[in-house]
């Protein structure tokens, strides 16, 4: 019998054709050889993996407790459990939003940092300000709610129209009050977040670089369909990697609506996000069942092959060809600003 010449495309897994294959090969070996997820490595909390926050030092986990969801409970004390059981059980990064849900997910969250819980927390929320008025205001504001004195990283929020970057750096934009927050200890680190189109992630990046300013880290889509379409994976994170910028990955199960496609499971959506080159995993968490999906897929996280990875994107591509379970890219459903121009001041 003939040996085969093609022994990379042979190992191709059923229903797996040798384009994808060697896409996800190729995909891979790039991000891996500018940093795996194992050169991120820092250790580990409780069984909880921990990564490196890009440049800054910092250590944050595998997974973060995303924000939005902990203001959808009836009440208060199912989300202060929520984020208190996270907190223990080794799960340290803590998501949210000046605008989420009109605030309540900040209070709560405070609520949640009492009695001696914000030291256990690394601390991020977002601002939707983009003039230096608007942003010191929410900025004051979300300190008053999470009822302390400093963000441990703070993100202008929302990074979708390809003018955003130029009024955040302008004379008088958002950025000069970020600077000044940091400078009074307000502020750790700060960094951006979109969800729209790479483009708009690069636009941010290049206009910080002429402006001679280097983000902490940066908060994108990653999931098994943004593979397929707009990529965030392919075209930002290289980018961030190569940056030194910690990666935050969000809407690892596209926002829920991944999961409508009955393409790949829960876990499988995590642990596609895990295999990156991802800092943290962002993902909302309604119930201490989300919790413990969520503490139990970091747990059982393995890095995946180029085969394992080449068959959940196999999975997910026709699904996500046209973007129609990624609303958040196609439509402006997700746009808070959009449907509330005034939040940008």
């Amino acid at each position: 019998m003939t040996g085969s010449n093609h022994p990379i495309e042979d190992s191709a897994p059923d229903g797996v054709t040798r384009r994808e294959f060697l896409g996800a090969v190729l995909t891979t070996s790039l991000l891996a050889g500018l940093a795996g997820p194992d050169l991120w490595a820092a250790g580990d909390e409780n069984g909880i993996p921990y990564r490196k926050l890009g440049r800054t030092g910092e250590r944050i986990s595998l997974v973060g407790l995303g924000g939005y969801h902990l203001g959808m409970p009836s009440d208060d004390e199912v989300s202060i459990k929520i984020i208190r059981t996270a907190l223990d059980s080794g799960i340290n990064f803590l998501d949210n939003c000046w605008d989420y849900n009109g605030g309540t997910s900040e209070i709560r969250m405070g609520k949640a940092l009492r009695d001696g819980y914000r030291q256990k927390a690394f601390l991020m929320t977002k601002i939707d300000g983009q003039t230096k008025k608007a942003a010191a205001a929410q900025l004051d504001e979300s300190l008053r709610r999470l009822q302390t004195d400093h963000l441990d990283l703070l993100q202008f929020h929302e990074v979708i129209r390809m003018t955003d970057p130029e009024r955040i750096f302008a004379p008088g934009g958002g950025m000069e009050a970020v600077l000044e927050a940091k400078k009074a200890g307000k502020v750790r680190y700060i960094g951006f977040t979109g969800h729209k189109n790479p483009a708009m992630h690069l636009h941010m990046l290049e206009t910080a670089a002429t402006h001679q300013f280097h983000f902490d880290a940066v908060q994108m889509p990653l999931n098994a369909m943004d593979a397929h379409y707009e990529s965030f994976g392919q075209r930002v994170l290289p980018v961030l990697v190569k940056n030194e910028i910690g990666v935050l990955g969000m809407k690892p199960m596209g926002a829920g609506r991944l999961l409508d496609s009955h393409t790949l499971s829960p876990v499988e959506c995590l642990h596609f996000a895990m295999n990156l080159p991802t800092s943290v995993v962002i993902t909302g968490c309604q119930s201490l069942a989300d919790l413990q999906q969520a503490q139990d897929a970091a747990r059982s996280f393995k890095p995946l092959s180029a085969a394992e990875t080449a068959a959940l994107l196999a999975r997910t591509e026709q699904a996500a060809r046209n973007g129609e379970f990624e609303g958040y890219k196609t439509t402006n459903n997700f746009d808070g600003t959009a449907h509330n121009p005034q939040w940008l001041g």
